[in-house]
């Protein structure tokens, strides 16, 4: 029989739980009627549905989850095959078991997986009392195994967590298994069920953090037409047109709200029992901190009789629990949360000396701002903390939303507060460098005047809210040099000593840039990363001491290049990621091996060019797999030398690859990527520096470098930086005297060339 792939229910005016149980009702309907058809004797049979199935809550493609319960019939195989196989034949997915009632439950016993799924039970046809029967059994088993049930649930939800990772911060979240998500709540439902007093106080709370879940995961399944879990960038569009919402960015803060909300209950839950374990064997420990504050069953405290009499109080708990790595307890931050009096402005020396404290702990701190922001404390304390409250990044790059990413660069950044004078304006001038990613308009103008604001209303003196102000102003600096410019010319090196202006304000922002790096994903920071920015920071150090310029001269060419150079013949060399060609000099010798890099499907770190007089040119490419194992340069030599000898299609080539892997894309970011073109004759004392921004695709460093070469031009460098969706490559170029480009005329035509590669460049 073909299978009909029919669904059960279609409804599109049904979102959420309403759908889930409108669709388990249908199901009921279906296979009630089906029982009914193909059972001739039903005595001794039951058909249950268990799992979510069996909770009335049924995704539009979720496997129908049933147990077929018999009383030791001989023809149950038969019976079975009569239900299973129209179940089958219409396309649906089938979890299926057929047991004696005592067989079902010696199998709950032995395997945590179907414990859980049948608890949750509801009759679809039959014999109801065996179904009584089975339940009871279900519930003795568990007032048995109820504890060695909860060891195994509270494990299995941190393994989940480790592989799943977080709702309320991936960019791709996922809805079901992910930190936060369906399956966490459905495991305090669980646990409930073996201690009924478990989590009564808070599992009531969730309900509007389910429905929005709920709501997306149903949309989900009928947006892709098949089960699943994720929800990927490309499908939060339509997921959000589904719901009724104004956009993906919409749809993605609630998620992150929802999995927060969700995450911060089932923590504290499964803490809360942990601690109860540990409790019943050791007593409850208490430790006096001071007069106010103690440590009492594993929480930070207010002490018994002590008022929460203002926020500099919250401020001296929050840094006494960063401290000691310890969660602030629900009943005083609900204690603080609703005490009506704001912080004093501007804040005592006493305030800032604890919030600045509290972020000093490092990893420790995020826990306990998680904590205050459960309450909205975070806001009480500072305002625009609510401006950037669960708010996508909605980009690859990031793997965090804007409030959790600034919580986890203040971390990173107070591991390396000794490399500072001030650990204290590092640790906040670090939360607070993002801030304007919460208001419209350019992130970096809009932080530089909110944080005037919070530093003064912080009670800083105006010489440090201005290294506050800086640290937002040039927070992106370091990096943008780093990779995208040479730093071999002087000229780069001037620049930035100038902005930074002192030796001891360079290491400040050298420490809020790897912090932030690393924060902002493994994508942004690495090994190549991390030496290019110490090479930058130690050559303006020398430039801010009034070193000799002479000290930051050019490396490449090496002097053994220069020497194989004057022997007129081509020469190949790889080591583990480089590759260095010279040969005889010509106009597209660059975008050649470039293109064969491309074909060889190896990402451009870096590269550098170098012609002599003598009509002889060396070329430079630091490259990484795009796959990330180890470089294979057999075929990419032997392709260099047939390209460069005229005998290699390498624009088919490079079309053909980027078809190929055509399929494979996927999009990186909510927003476009840019399509620009500038050009400085400023910012280097040699060279012309051209920027170009432009969809990354396959190629792009041949295709612009191809254009480039039809001016005969001299590409002194070229530095290639991906961010997500858009590679910005950064070119040095020199005219045939060796000068930097100064004809307007030219300048223009070569912004034409450009735009015009661009606007063949496939998003």
């Amino acid at each position: 029989m073909k299978k009909t792939n029919q669904p059960l229910l279609v409804a599109p005016e049904l979102k959420g739980r309403a759908f889930s149980a409108a669709h388990a009702q249908a199901a009921d309907d279906w296979l009630g009627a089906l029982f009914a058809e193909v059972v001739e004797n039903p005595s001794g049979l039951v058909l249950v549905a268990v799992g979510g199935y069996g909770r009335r809550s049924l995704w539009p493609h979720s496997d129908l989850d049933v147990i077929l319960l018999h009383h030791k019939r001989k023809d149950i195989a038969s019976v079975a095959e009569k239900l299973w196989y129209p179940v089958w034949d219409r396309g649906l997915k089938l979890g299926h078991t057929v047991a004696t009632v005592d067989e079902a439950v010696s199998l709950a016993a032995s395997e945590l997986e179907r414990a859980t799924a049948f608890l949750d039970t509801h009759l679809i046809a039959g014999d109801a009392a065996m179904l009584d029967k089975f339940d009871l059994g279900m519930e003795k088993l568990w007032k048995k195994k109820g504890d060695q049930f909860l060891e195994q649930l509270a494990d299995s939800v941190d393994q989940r967590h480790q592989s799943a990772g977080d709702v309320s911060f991936m960019l791709e979240p996922n809805l079901k298994e992910g930190r936060g998500g369906l399956r966490d709540i459905q495991a305090l439902r669980w646990a409930a069920r073996a201690k009924p007093e478990f989590a009564a106080d808070l599992i009531g709370q969730m309900s509007d953090e389910v429905e929005i879940l709920h709501e997306a995961r149903v949309a989900l399944h009928r947006h892709a037409g098949r089960a699943g879990d994720v929800l990927a960038l490309d499908d939060q569009e339509e997921i959000a047109a589904a719901l009724g919402l104004g956009g993906g960015g919409e749809l993605m803060t609630l998620i992150a709200e929802a999995g927060r909300r969700t995450a911060w209950i089932s923590d504290e839950v499964w803490d809360r029992w942990r601690r109860e374990q540990k409790k019943g064997r050791r007593g409850v420990p208490v430790d006096v901190l001071s007069d106010d504050i103690e440590v009492r069953d594993g929480h930070v405290e207010l002490r018994s009789g002590v008022e929460a009499s203002d926020l500099i109080l919250l401020l001296q708990v929050a840094e006494l629990a960063a401290r000691r790595d310890l969660p602030i307890g629900r009943e005083t931050l609900a204690r603080f949360s609703a005490l009506e009096a704001a912080i004093p402005e501007p804040w005592p020396a006493e305030a800032r000396a604890c919030f600045a404290g509290m972020l000093l702990t490092g990893p420790a701190a995020i826990s306990v701002i998680e904590d205050l922001d459960h309450f909205s404390l975070m806001a009480r304390l500072l305002p625009e903390w609510a401006s950037v409250r669960c708010k996508p990044q909605r980009n690859v790059l990031h793997t965090f939303t804007v409030d959790r990413h600034l919580c986890e660069a203040a971390a990173n950044a107070a591991k390396l507060a000794e490399r500072v004078v001030r650990p204290d304006l590092l640790v906040v001038g670090t939360l607070f460098h993002d801030i304007g990613k919460g208001y419209p308009g350019d992130h970096t103008e809009v932080g530089i005047e909110k944080i005037k604001v919070i530093g003064e209303r912080m009670g800083y003196p105006d010489d440090e809210v201005a290294v506050l102000v800086d640290l937002c102003r040039l927070h992106l600096l370091l990096p943008d040099v780093a990779i995208r410019r040479d730093l071999s010319d002087p000229g780069t090196i001037r620049a930035v000593a100038a902005a930074v202006d002192s030796v001891e304000f360079l290491h400040m922002l050298a420490a809020l840039t790897e912090a932030d790096s690393i924060a902002t994903g493994p994508s942004t920071w690495s090994s190549w990363t991390a030496g290019l920015l110490r090479e930058l920071v130690s050559r303006t150090e020398v430039a801010l001491q009034g070193g000799e310029m002479e000290v930051v001269a050019r490396e490449f060419p090496s002097p053994e290049i220069l020497a194989t150079m004057t022997r007129g013949e081509r020469v190949i060399e790889v080591t583990a990621n480089r590759l260095t060609v010279v040969a005889p000099d010509e106009p597209l010798l660059f975008s050649r091996i470039a293109g064969v890099v491309a074909v060889n499907g190896l990402d451009v770190l870096d590269a550098s060019a170098f012609s002599d007089d003598a009509g002889m040119a060396a070329n430079e490419f630091v490259v990484q797999s795009s796959t990330g194992a180890p470089v294979e340069w057999g075929r990419t030599v032997a392709m260099v030398n047939d390209a460069l000898d005229g005998r290699l299609a390498l624009r088919a080539r490079i079309g053909e690859r980027a078809r190929a892997y055509a399929r494979y894309q996927r999009r990186l970011s909510a927003i476009p990527p840019r399509r620009e073109v500038n050009v400085d004759n400023r910012l280097s004392d040699v060279a012309t520096v051209i920027d170009v921004h432009a969809p990354d695709t396959i190629g792009l460093l041949y295709y612009v470098t191809q254009a480039l070469g039809e001016f005969g031009l001299d590409i002194r460098s070229a530095k290639v930086q991906t961010l997500g969706p858009e590679a910005v490559d950064s070119f040095y170029l020199c005219d045939r005297s060796g000068g930097k480009i100064t004809d307007p005329a030219v300048l223009a035509e070569l912004e034409l060339a450009l735009r015009d590669v661009m606007g063949g460049i496939d998003d």
